[in-house]
């Protein structure tokens, strides 16, 4: 080492140093820590390497390169929380908003700081935090303080919290009631609402509810706050997420009166495109069209063999202008919420189905990319434009794929030709180039549910994956692209899109799962999404198919929205931003804002004034929101098919085990994907310990086992459709093992009456879902 050369710090130095620099909302990079520890090119050298070993203990994410490192699995340093209880001291106790144990393991405890003597934390007028508020707290990592492993900073108070429980509320001869409720965890705990207490309630409505008197021994007391609407018919389902969650679902007047006021745009201040063939393509039952395609040979002798691709965006940027009404709900809802019987829009119906839908034949104002395309598929160069554009047809996924099928009807037939083929040819280029980025290729069946008039499953389907589907997605991907490269250019502000490697944990746990099957997962060399396309190669065809995709899924971190970049692991992509649906996502419309404030394209721009720390804020609002849409979506979902299933009871399944606990099974059904559970309790006349390491319970004396995986024969025997939830009786045989790894399958143990009996109905935990 050089005599004047700083001594080489410690790890915990390293770790602390990242720690604290998350925490200051800081990228972190080998550079920043050189500079900071004064290392010379030898300790740059150890640094690279201790990087590396700390990637792989996985202490930290990221190389320090092409990457910031910042710690594992650690929250971002602004997030919104929700404030669940206070400790013995009268603190003030927090966790992540819409946190997903099912998916993330147990929510971190974060303890709220109490102001500091002669700081003003909060204003004068603006009330204290409570209990069921939530919060954008900016977060400090704890280390063994009492079991919190965050403080958290209360920087604004989102939301005062509702003391409330949500039920159906079902009438009783007396004029009384009962509450049933609508979590799955509190199936059977029902609450007594004495007469004269139900408010204006009736029979069947979804109710909110405040409890009045606990008791140790009888259900508790409660009083009717709020009629929220009728459950008589499964279409009303989805309000009972809409309410649960808190999803914002009526306009405000002034927000109305902005949109009514709305005129549509005109070519002044655009370039004027109404010629150029663009057509939308879309789900057969879309009301709201923000994308629309075209593609033809490049005419550049230089770039023989290459396409012009042109994205076009409705322009919802003219309509919604920052700090306006439609703005701040816009914001507030963060995006459109998609049930199977109706949507929750971010914007109304004037806006987004109306003057910023695409339609076929009309003038509609939008936001252009032109992407350059070589004959490899590599992005030669792509310009931004503001237009004015009319839509040449308006397709579905099923009619164009028809058509270039060879099956045209009347309105693809005449532009076949002309305008299909030519897209599915710059298609073909850009796939090649995506085959060559090898971004992570899942293959899972979506399901969709089939309503009849009235609101009830008539059908659970699995639409066909269409080589139309993939033509526009990678069309979106690359105009996504393309608008984060431009921002950064242009030193500009931007909401990326983000997601980050799986952690170690869940690689551990992967590796696991893979060893039951007989696959090995590579422990050396960078985790990249080919890795995981390798695994899937390698089961392609095989009975664990279906199950080691949902696997792989799981294993992934979850994508979110952020203000700094820290890459896309899934697409394999350095930056990426989200730009194609401003009329239903948030973070579209802030990317629209940025282009045309950094390409001087008119008014409805990005302000100036627009810092990094105010798109961080907005980032994680749109984040949650999205969680929270996610959760809601699969909720009702959930409940839909325990009402299709509800007159089935006695019935016998096909299904694949997809959660096991100390408490049970977790089944997932072959035809309709429904989850439900069984309760260890009723699997035979033996004690079953829960096998973390094998994912298994295991008969004590019998060495009968059912693991993570496991195809399953059950039988339905109890279906709560208010909580979604279904409880199922096994039918088929385990497998016999003499230790923590399988054997050979054998006959099951006697199975007892008593052992059969149902055990306390949706008090585990759901399992893992999509």
């Amino acid at each position: 080492m050089p005599p004047h050369a700083a001594p080489e710090p410690s790890r915990e130095a390293i770790l602390d140093f990242i720690e604290s620099e998350r925490a200051a909302g800081r990228e972190t990079g080998r550079r920043e820590i050189a500079k900071a520890f004064g290392l010379s090119a030898g300790g740059k050298i150890w640094l690279k390497r201790l990087l590396k070993e700390l990637d792989e203990e996985g202490a930290i994410s990221g190389d320090g390169k092409e990457r910031p490192v910042h710690p594992r699995g650690a929250l971002p340093p602004v997030m919104l929380c929700e404030i669940k209880a206070r400790d013995r001291d009268g603190d003030l106790l927090a966790q992540p908003l819409e946190w997903d144990e099912a998916d993330q393991g147990a929510a971190p405890k974060i303890l709220i700081e109490r102001p500091r003597e002669g700081r003003r934390t909060f204003k004068a007028a603006a009330p204290a935090p409570g209990v069921g508020d939530q919060a954008l707290l900016k977060l400090t990592r704890l280390k063994g303080v009492d079991g919190y492993a965050y403080s958290g900073r209360v920087l604004k108070i989102m939301g005062k919290g509702k003391a409330q429980v949500l039920g159906i509320f079902r009438a009783l001869p007396d004029g009384s009631g009962r509450l049933v409720p609508i979590d799955k965890k509190a199936q059977g705990r029902e609450a007594l609402i004495p007469k004269g207490l139900t408010g204006e309630a009736q029979d069947g409505d979804l109710v909110s509810v405040s409890l009045r008197r606990e008791s140790r021994f009888g259900p508790p007391e409660a009083r009717v706050r709020e009629r929220l609407g009728s459950l008589k018919s499964e279409r009303a389902v989805s309000l009972i997420a809409i309410h649960a969650h808190g999803i914002p679902n009526e306009f405000s007047p002034a927000t109305i009166a902005e949109a009514e006021a709305a005129r549509p745009a005109t070519a002044a201040g655009r370039e004027d495109w109404r010629e150029l063939p663009l057509i939308t393509i879309d789900p057969a039952d879309a009301k709201d069209h923000d994308d629309a395609v075209h593609a033809a040979p490049d005419d550049d002798p230089g770039n023989e063999g290459g396409f012009v691709v042109t994205v076009a965006i409705a322009d919802v940027a003219s309509y919604v202008l920052p700090g306006s009404a439609l703005d701040r709900e816009a914001l507030e809802r963060g995006n459109s919420v998609y049930f199977p019987d109706r949507v929750v829009p971010m914007l109304p119906e004037r806006i987004s189905n109306d003057l910023c839908s695409l339609r076929g034949g009309e003038d509609r104002p939008a936001l252009a990319v032109r992407l350059v395309l070589k004959a490899d598929g590599s992005k030669k160069s792509h310009s931004f434009h503001r237009i004015l554009m009319r839509s040449a047809a308006k397709l579905s996924y099923q009619q164009a794929q028809a058509a270039i099928d060879g099956k045209p009807d009347d309105v693809t037939g005449p532009i076949r030709e002309s305008i299909l083929m030519p897209l599915w040819a710059a298609y073909g280029i850009a796939a090649r180039a995506r085959d060559a980025r090898q971004p992570l290729d899942l293959d899972l069946p979506e399901r969709k549910l089939v309503l009849s008039p009235e609101g009830k499953v008539e059908r659970v389907i699995t639409p066909q994956r269409l080589a139309a589907h993939r033509l526009i997605e990678e069309f979106m991907i690359l105009a996504n692209v393309a608008a984060a490269e431009t921002l950064e250019k242009a030193g500009s502000v931007l909401i990326y899109r983000c997601h980050d490697e799986p952690s170690l944990e869940k690689m551990r746990a992967l590796g696991e799962v893979l060893a039951s099957v007989g696959i090995k997962l590579p422990k050396e060399g960078a985790l990249r999404p080919v890795l995981f396309n390798r695994i899937l190669a390698m089961i392609k065809g095989s009975e664990n198919e279906l199950f080691l995709n949902e696997v792989i899924l799981r294993t992934q971190a979850q994508a979110e929205y952020v203000a700094e970049n820290y890459g896309h692991f899934g697409l394999n992509l350095r930056r990426y931003a989200h730009f194609t649906s401003p009329i239903r996502r948030y973070a579209d419309l802030v990317v629209h804002r940025g282009l045309i404030a950094a390409l001087k394209l008119g008014d409805g721009g990005l302000p100036k004034s627009t810092t990094l720390a105010e798109l961080r804020e907005v980032s994680t609002r749109i984040s949650a929101a999205e969680r929270r849409a996610m959760a809601a979506e699969r909720e009702t979902t959930d409940r839909l098919i325990a009402h299709f299933l509800a007159d089935q009871i006695g019935a016998s399944f096909d299904g694949r085990i997809g959660g096991v606990n100390r408490a049970g099974l977790f089944v997932k059904l072959d035809d309709t994907g429904a989850d439900g559970f069984i309760p260890a309790s009723t699997l035979g006349a033996d004690y079953y310990r829960f096998d973390e390491a094998a994912h298994a319970l295991i008969g004590e004396r019998s060495g009968e086992s059912w693991r993570l995986g496991d195809r399953v024969h059950v039988k339905l025997v109890e279906a709560a459709p208010v909580a979604g939830a279904l409880r199922f009786e096994l039918l088929s045989e385990g497998r016999r093992v003499t230790s923590s790894r399988f054997g050979k399958r054998a006959p099951r143990a006697p199975l007892s009456g008593r052992a059969r009996a149902a055990a306390p109905f949706g008090k585990a935990k759901p399992g893992k879902r999509r």
